[in-house]
């Protein structure tokens, strides 16, 4: 059965390295084709249901549990094509999960704990813990008993947040995974490839792994260094392909949150945990989501040299179907706290909208994605209006930065007036509100990018090749 590869890149944020106290975590979805239309819609909470989970990727089945919290998701379209991959989203008790980050183990590792071929595979990880969790820590927790039960025929890593917590978890081989707590004043980056560094044993409040893993690195001999027990080290790669289509986002997340430091795009070296004198706000992670390498000589879509603009693979492509930020503020009562930032068209080009996790459904144009382009679609129309910025990057390229600063100036408007309405509501009443509000904020943000688009549209009139001047009357 054919496997897409899908290659994301993670930003992680602890709350005291955020601007407002908020826990961050963020991820760009990116497959193999650069169109495998999603949906983003929110799951009811179930008691007593009796359902079995099939993954169309291998065959796994899996029974899941009877009673289920409510959660948003941002799955395929096409189920049976490409699979579930629900993704994305906050549940009801504000715990916040995206899955996954694709990430690869060395050949050493994998010979002795292989993958499970039928083993519970990434695209249906979301569905199988993120309805069933309280917290970040439940969350790994959950995970990991899953990986021990039924194996993994695939390597990846997890982002779990709430609001004091954010984890972030590798699984590597069949069976055997660490899971590091960002610390509440650090960020950290990944991208495919191995991160955490050295994981220390004696500390279970902000490292959780595998049962037996140490026994089975030092049985097997993995252990390539003198002193300590580097993750990355032992069960990563470090190959050509990550020199080029790995780290290089890495290093550019890390020299835009720390520009004082210098560091080598290509190094295998660049640190997980990270900190910066300055505040990360969620415009911060957008921007990094949907960069190219942006004001370097490796911008494909600058003036470098065309060995320089394709050396490296960029963070924001056309093949991300969603990128997203999932924040839990702390600054706001819980019940109003979570809000998924949310872009379907490429990061570069189109807004991240953002939608109140307590909310019982979310507007058509996201829930009903047709497979075939229809412009009442929020996929497809972000995604056409992404296409014709790229085709006319330098003629277009500062009115759709005005269009992106206009939307995230209104949003934070639209959220400060939902948040000051939504303190004076409780139970049933506020999440009633919040729905109305996510539908308010999507009508807002269609009615921009159709104005601009026309904007495009007459402005692109002048752009043809297919005109001759000589005399305004012929």
């Amino acid at each position: 059965m054919e496997q897409h590869e899908r290659a994301c890149t993670s930003i992680l944020v602890g709350k005291n390295a955020s601007l407002d106290g908020s826990t961050l975590i963020a991820r760009n979805d990116d497959t193999f084709l650069p169109n495998t239309p999603q949906r983003f819609l929110v799951h009811p909470a179930v008691k007593g249901q009796k359902k079995t989970l099939t993954s169309y990727l291998n065959g796994f089945k899996a029974e899941l549990p009877a009673d289920a919290y409510r959660y948003q998701a941002v799955p395929n379209v096409d189920l049976n094509k490409e699979g579930v991959y629900d993704e994305s989203g906050f549940n009801e008790k504000n715990v916040a999960m995206s899955a996954t980050e694709s990430t690869y183990g060395s050949e050493r590792t994998l010979a002795y704990d292989p993958l499970v071929v039928d083993g519970m595979d990434e695209d249906t990880m979301q569905t199988m813990v993120l309805p069933y969790i309280d917290s970040a820590v439940d969350g790994v927790k959950r995970l990991g008993a899953l990986i021990k039960e039924f194996g993994s025929p695939a390597g990846n890593s997890v982002l779990f947040s709430d609001k004091d917590d954010v984890w972030y978890m590798e699984i590597v081989t069949g069976h055997l995974w660490v899971a590091q707590r960002i610390p509440d004043d650090a960020y950290a980056v990944a991208a495919n490839q191995v991160a955490i560094q050295q994981v220390d044993f004696n500390d279970p409040a902000n490292f959780m792994w595998a049962d037996g893993i140490q026994e089975f690195v030092e049985s097997h001999h993995l252990n390539p260094d003198k002193t300590g027990w580097n993750f990355r080290h032992i069960f990563g790669t470090d190959t050509e392909k990550d020199r080029h289509y790995n780290t290089p986002r890495v290093w550019f997340a890390q020299r835009y949150f720390n520009p004082e430091i210098e560091q080598d795009p290509e190094s295998s070296e660049l640190p997980f945990i990270c900190h910066t004198d300055r505040k990360i706000g969620v415009e911060d992670i957008e921007y990094i989501l949907g960069s190219h390498y942006n004001e370097t000589e490796f911008d494909p879509l600058g003036h470098g040299s065309d060995a320089d603009k394709y050396r490296y693979r960029p963070i924001g492509l056309n093949r991300t179907q969603n990128s997203h930020v999932l924040q839990i503020r702390n600054d706001v009562p819980t019940e109003q706290a979570a809000i998924m930032w949310m872009s379907f068209g490429y990061p570069a080009f189109t807004p991240y909208v953002p939608f109140y996790g307590n909310s019982t459904d979310t507007d058509p144009s996201y829930s009903e994605t047709p497979l075939k382009f229809d412009f009442k679609s929020a996929y497809w129309m972000y995604r056409a209006v992404s296409v014709l910025v790229e085709s006319y990057h330098s003629k277009f390229a500062e009115a759709n930065n005005a269009y992106l600063k206009d939307a995230r100036e209104q949003q934070r408007r639209l959220i400060a007036a939902t948040d000051a309405a939504a303190a004076k509501l409780s139970g049933t009443a506020l999440t009633d509100y919040l729905t109305e509000q996510n539908h308010a904020m999507v009508a807002d943000m269609r009615q921009r990018t159709m104005d601009f688009f026309g904007e495009l549209i007459v402005a692109g009139l002048d752009l043809s090749k297919l005109t001759f001047n000589i005399d305004k009357n012929l």
